[in-house]
């Protein structure tokens, strides 16, 4: 996959870029695998918004992708790799040979009419899934479980992949794309592979409606506002208000520590991606 870039006929086409969608190989969609995507501008179940800058966009249905990639001994071929506009990721449809369709994250690699499967003792080619116990060591994976049976939740993004360093006992070493080093129950599962659209970190926008066609709506800076609305605001010229750098809500934006020491999965951190939060 390749950056392509707009003619220059205006100044958002000429800064804009997007992908030329050559792994895309078809756009069957699979009605029982759709669901639409309702919006809800950042609001929670009692209407009040608790994620701001959100709203608008394109309509769009839901892709119900297989995280947990459970079906075992039963191999699957890959019809298509399709574009879905919920994620950065491409995904796959697969065809099990007992007639169930299933759309998973598309490795990348994963050509159409390669055969998938799961397992304790399949093959770690690319798209196969397998406990962390049974994977080779040095080996990069994506969708990875955190818990048993509970689906991936590590590694889904575009470009994203996650090393398997090293197993001691009942515990799985792996080395996170922030350079996190965790420590994973060797019973959970992960699929074999680096999850495709790699050039995804490289496309530009180009100009505020692509933006809105996302869903995203215009963000003001806190150093533009007003004291009331923003501890950053106010002051005669720019300035900064006088103190640190920080979030509406008071929250440090630079520098401070914003994680829970104590939180329960701290114990499985070997080495955070901040040298500072080490051995938590």
């Amino acid at each position: 996959m390749t950056v392509k870039y707009y003619k220059p006929t205006s100044p958002g086409r000429r800064s804009g870029t997007f992908p030329d969608y050559s792994e895309i190989t078809g756009d069957t969609r699979v009605k029982s695998l759709l669901v639409p995507a309702r919006t809800r501008g950042g609001r929670n179940n009692t209407g009040r918004v608790t994620s701001r800058y959100r709203g608008g966009g394109h309509k769009r249905f839901l892709r119900i992708i297989d995280f947990k990639r459970n079906k075992d001994g039963v191999p699957a071929k890959v019809a298509e790799i399709q574009y879905d506009p919920g994620r950065s990721a491409r995904i796959a449809l697969l065809h099990y040979v007992d007639g169930e369709k299933r759309y998973i994250l598309s490795p990348l690699g994963l050509q159409v009419g390669a055969r998938v499967e799961s397992g304790e003792r399949v093959e770690p080619s690319i798209g196969n899934v397998m406990p962390l116990a049974n994977i080779p060591l040095g080996l990069f994976v994506h969708n990875v479980e955190m818990q048993p049976g509970r689906g991936g939740q590590l590694g889904r993004s575009a470009g994203s992949q996650i090393q398997l360093l090293a197993r001691e006992g009942d515990y799985a070493t792996l080395v996170l794309p922030s350079g996190e080093r965790r420590k994973i129950h060797a019973r959970c599962r992960a699929t074999i592979g680096q999850v495709g659209n790699l050039d995804h970190q490289n496309q530009s926008l180009g100009k505020a409606g692509r933006s809105r066609w996302l869903g995203i709506r215009p963000r003001v800076r806190g150093v533009a506002m007003n004291p009331v609305s923003h501890p950053m605001g106010g002051g005669e010229g720019r300035s900064k208000g006088g103190n640190i750098p920080q979030s509406r809500t008071g929250v440090p934006s630079k520098g401070g520590l914003t994680r829970h020491p104590r939180k329960p999965s701290s114990r499985f951190i070997l080495r955070g991606r901040k040298k500072r939060i080490e051995n938590v």
